[in-house]
């Protein structure tokens, strides 16, 4: 029986080596191929687990409007407000008889007061026979 030892020779054909070590080099090309999409699927799903993690809060947050407002919400309560103030200022110039309306009626029934009596003079006058 051979021994085997630190001086033993080993006859391989050069095709059978060649054919190792192009195995040798696919199968470590492969597993780091591999390794390299699990490391992809893995940063990924970390990824998607924050984005869901960030949908989730969004979902809940923003209709309490913890999450601040878009900038046409925001320019719609600035329109809402100037109008309220617009209203209490109306409502004030109502209560006070200041409305610009009531001014417009004011007005109104000073000319009908004064026509009227213009023409009342008129009238006096053409009964009295038109003279004085």
């Amino acid at each position: 029986m051979p021994r085997v030892n630190d001086s033993t020779e080993v006859a391989l054909p050069l095709r059978n080596m060649i054919s190792l070590i192009a195995a040798a080099s696919i199968a470590t090309w492969a597993y780091f191929g591999i390794i390299e999409r699990l490391n992809q699927i893995e940063t990924n799903v970390t990824m998607m687990e924050a984005d869901l993690g960030q949908n989730t809060e969004f979902r809940i947050k923003w209709p309490r409007g913890e999450m601040g407002s878009l900038p046409a919400d925001s320019e719609q309560y600035m329109l809402i407000e100037h109008l309220t103030g617009e209203l209490e200022k109306l409502q004030k110039q109502i209560e006070e008889g200041k409305a610009p309306y009531d001014q417009q009626q004011k007005l109104i029934l000073n000319f009908y007061e004064k026509r009227i009596t213009s023409l009342e003079e008129s009238i006096e006058k053409l009964r009295n026979g038109g003279s004085e």
